[in-house]
């Protein structure tokens, strides 16, 4: 497998796997219309030229097998929010109390924000069924921090990343129900694809502007704030092993938690070392690492047992294939899995 940038050819098989992820998956970037898909992969063209400012910069990554298939796709938007607002609810607390009456209530409160505007995104994360084994999930989900370790300057400092919140089988989210609808007068699904396209001006025009208690909402909407929704709790567990963490932003339709780090701080980002590619036998000993070709428009990221030594990264011929590099080249390299802490022998 390698994790190269999108291109115009592969289109089909973008529309494919967008209508694959089926209705309410919450992949909301991604939307099954060929048209904004279009739009969107020549923008990916552009931002890997370099000839997209960063307010418009949109970088999305495919996962293509050794047979030349789309089996995956990711993005990383370098800034959000620059040409058009950006909204999340922030939770909050108002306190009420009353001395003569013994009476006090900590009320969570959903304060409407543009707080994390300017910041990087880490988005439209999708991989099909038959491909979620072995090393694909987190070489697809994990080539994005390395691209971004490579080409600091082209991002912001800091990073988020928004995951799905709770939602039934029908796409019905409970959050949705007890407050957007009434806003909106609109199915979820549908505002949810409306945001994917590009249309997010209603959003500012329909959403209330003024806090909003969560004790008027139905006890099955306060509970989804911040909750993430089963499917992506394996994504959420990959994003907190590379530093995120959830700080109180929730995405304004389905309450999804907001995870976010400081880019230097990402394990990945901090981890990575530039290298010089050895070819030849990496041993017994070696460990998965994410290689990267340190190229931007011809870009092609990998995950394969490889062994630090002197300087090197030593990998096995297929792999220095799959990267078009030979021995000599430089390279910029990570390992796959988080280092775990060692035990003190008790």
């Amino acid at each position: 497998m390698i994790v190269r940038p999108v291109r115009n050819a592969d289109l089909p098989a973008l529309i494919d796997l967008a209508r694959s992820t089926g209705a309410g998956t919450g992949l909301t970037s991604l939307p099954s219309n060929e048209e904004r898909l279009a739009q969107r992969v020549a923008m990916a063209e552009r931002s890997f030229r370099g000839e997209a400012a960063k307010a418009d910069a949109d970088y999305l990554f495919v996962l293509e097998t050794d047979q030349g298939r789309i089996a995956g796709i990711a993005g990383l938007t370098a800034a959000v929010g620059l040409r058009e607002p950006w909204y999340n609810y922030r939770v909050g607390l108002t306190v009420s109390a009353s001395r003569e009456l013994e009476l006090y209530r900590e009320i969570p409160t959903l304060f409407l924000a543009n707080d994390l505007t300017g910041n990087s995104e880490l988005c439209s994360l999708f991989l099909q069924a038959e491909h979620r084994s072995g090393l694909n999930g987190r070489l697809l989900a994990k080539s994005r921090l390395l691209f971004l370790a490579e080409f600091r300057t082209l991002f912001a400092d800091k990073v988020i990343a928004e995951l799905r919140g709770m939602s039934d089988a029908n796409a019905r989210s409970p959050f949705w129900e007890s407050l957007g609808r009434h806003f909106f007068r609109m199915e979820f699904r549908q505002a949810d694809y409306l945001t994917g396209v590009g249309n997010r001006a209603f959003i500012a025009q329909l959403m209330p502007r003024f806090p909003l208690y969560s004790c008027f909402l139905s006890e099955e909407a306060r509970a989804a704030i911040g909750r993430v929704h089963p499917h992506s709790e394996p994504a959420l567990a990959m994003l907190r092993a590379e530093g995120f963490s959830y700080q109180g932003y929730v995405d304004i339709f389905d309450a999804g938690p907001v995870v976010e780090c400081e880019t230097a701080k990402i394990r990945a980002v901090r981890d990575s070392q530039t290298l010089v590619l050895a070819v030849g036998t990496p041993g017994d000993e070696a460990e998965p690492y994410l290689i990267h070709n340190r190229q931007r428009q011809d870009c092609r990221i990998t995950a394969a047992p490889a062994r630090v030594a002197a300087g090197t990264l030593v990998v096995d011929p297929p792999t220095a294939r799959r990267l078009q590099l030979c021995a000599g080249a430089q390279v910029r390299a990570a390992p796959l899995a988080v280092a775990q802490p060692r035990g003190d022998g008790r």
